[in-house]
């Protein structure tokens, strides 16, 4: 009897194991389903809500045509009228949508919406055209029209060169080599030849373009992570990468080619603060676009990074007409056909838009004009600063930090700093975490909060000991805020703000502590201090003769 019912209980125990496994099973596969759908759900959402007027009117109009009673048409129409995704409600609202196909509609939908972005796009984009113009080239391969397929791939490549496309041009030699065997004739040889020299030639292009580009993917992410050089290993890092360029010669690249190098050299010499070599090689990418019109429609997006790249060389060495003639490139980009201008793209000319009127505000010291202009723009600023990256979030943040100082609204720059101070990317642009403590430091001081400097003095410290950046220009700020903690009289203050002054002038021309200098013109708020008068003024009339001599 014992026997009986630990026989009963042992497997009492392994049925309830089963159940177990099998209902950990079940969660687990719904879990995959249920995480699958919601991604299905958001990307669509997502999609939709990018869709201008003119995309939506397009693809409503082409899918009606084949069944204005499809049910990815009911779907498309019940999402796009919501603001926030919600299942239930859409399932309510449209009770055609059965819930067991609602995924594989989705889908549908899903790729319908590309395919309809795709020819609505067409139009204007050359790359587009090109790669449809190939696949109709491989269609007529398919029914050995070979003829035509050859007519096409010559037609296709005409214009892959003209827009320098060495992927597209890549593809098309592909498909030249499959035709050649069934269009033999007597110049074989030669097309045969020729084809292998283009191959050939285009290959090693590509190769060159993937170093340069590598190259300059490297340098972007030393660049936002420490900003400018700030010490001879620094500098030793960066010009290593740049000896590891192919050698060439400069007149006999491709188009393509000097495209990328110039930008690679744009932001290397950046990063040495060499401003007026970038300047050149910013200027030298402008002009590729200037003397190949064509690319300023069907590469919007690397013109743009020209221009914003020249802008700021110019902004860097103070050469305010030029800067103005070159913001007016930018505003001719705002008026191009609304096709060319995508989400990125206009994302980005917001930007630019945004951060060179700052620019242009510091380089005439007018900051009451800025504060003005904040005022302006405040109501839709959080909007946009939402759909920054991290990396612009950060310099968008300092500048208007810096703008608000430039006022003597030391509040409102601390607001601003503290964005910066409270944020978790602390390995995102280091240079301007350590800066914006600093001037955090001297806003606290202006406002005649003693009270929490010591605290931040250590706190600030700790942060440049922990990323290597404490140099000289930093340890002479920190000291002398610390020493103005103290009990020190009006008549004190002036020589002790003289001694910093002092201080500082040598270490502007020292490759390794000049950095500093652009982050915050110390300089001008020590003088102000010294003459007794708002650091606006005195930036405002060194900014006048600046911009005579540099213009």
């Amino acid at each position: 009897m014992l026997d009986l019912i630990l026989y009963f209980l042992r497997f009492l125990f392994c049925v309830i194991k089963l159940i177990i496994a099998f209902k950990s099973t079940l969660e687990y596969i719904y879990s995959k389903i249920f995480t699958m759908s919601k991604e299905k759900s958001d990307h669509l959402f997502s999609l939709i809500r990018s869709l201008k007027k003119s995309e939506k009117r397009y693809f409503k109009l082409h899918s009606c045509m084949e069944d204005p009673n499809a049910k990815y048409i009911l779907l498309f129409d019940a999402m796009e009228k919501m603001k926030n995704y919600n299942e239930s409600r859409l399932l309510a609202e449209v009770p055609s949508l059965i819930p067991q196909q609602l995924s594989n509609l989705k889908g549908h939908l899903y790729k319908k919406l590309l395919s309809s972005l795709r020819q609505f796009s067409q139009i204007n984009i050359m790359d587009i055209q090109i790669r449809e113009m190939i696949d109709h080239a491989q269609i007529l391969f398919n029914r050995s029209l070979y003829e035509q397929c050859v007519d096409v791939l010559k037609k296709a490549k005409k214009r892959a060169k003209k827009i320098d496309n060495l992927e597209l041009q890549l593809e098309i030699l592909k498909w030249e080599k499959n035709v050649l065997t069934q269009t033999i004739g007597p110049d074989n040889e030669n097309r045969v030849n020729r084809i292998i020299e283009e191959v050939r030639d285009v290959n090693s292009r590509i190769n060159n373009i993937n170093v340069i580009t590598n190259l300059s993917a490297k340098l972007g992410s030393i660049y936002t992570k420490i900003g400018y050089i700030r010490n001879n290993s620094d500098e030793n890092q960066v010009t290593t990468l740049i000896n590891q360029l192919p050698k060439f010669k400069e007149e006999k690249l491709s188009l393509n080619e000097k495209l990328n190098l110039y930008n690679l050299y744009v932001n290397y010499y950046f990063f040495l603060q060499d401003f007026e070599s970038g300047y050149y090689y910013a200027r030298e990418w402008v002009r590729l676009f200037d003397d190949n019109k064509e690319l300023k429609t069907s590469r919007v997006e690397n013109y743009l990074n020209a221009i914003n790249n020249l802008m700021i060389a110019q902004y860097k060495l103070y050469k305010y007409h030029k800067f103005v003639n070159s913001s007016r490139r930018l505003r001719e980009i705002r008026h191009y056909s609304k096709s060319l201008l995508n989400e990125n793209i206009r994302l980005k000319l917001l930007k630019y838009t945004y951060v060179h009127e700052f620019n242009r505000i510091f380089m005439l010291g007018d900051f009451k004009a800025g504060v003005s202009l904040m005022n302006r723009i405040k109501p839709g600023l959080e909007e946009f600063i939402g759909a920054l990256d991290n990396h612009s979030k950060l310099i968008l943040y300092y500048k208007v930090a810096c703008l608000y100082f430039g006022n003597d609204n030391y509040g409102e720059a601390i607001q601003w700093l503290n964005r910066i101070l409270n944020s978790e990317n602390i390995d995102l642009r280091e240079d301007i975490h350590s800066f914006a403590r600093i001037l955090n430091l001297i806003g606290h001081y202006e406002l005649g909060n003693t009270d929490v400097i010591d605290y931040y003095i250590r706190s600030t410290y700790r942060f440049m000991l922990n990323k290597d950046d404490l140099h000289s220009f930093q340890k002479a700020i920190l000291s002398f805020l610390r020493k103005l903690a103290g009990e020190f009289t009006e008549e004190d203050l002036i020589p002790e703000f003289k001694k910093l002054l002092n201080k500082l002038i040598p270490l502007q021309t020292n490759p390794y502590e000049k950095r500093a200098f652009i982050y915050f013109d110390i300089i001008s708020w020590l003088e102000s201090k010294i003459q007794q008068k708002r650091v606006q003024e005195v930036i405002g009339e060194k900014a006048k003769d600046v911009l005579k001599e540099a213009n």
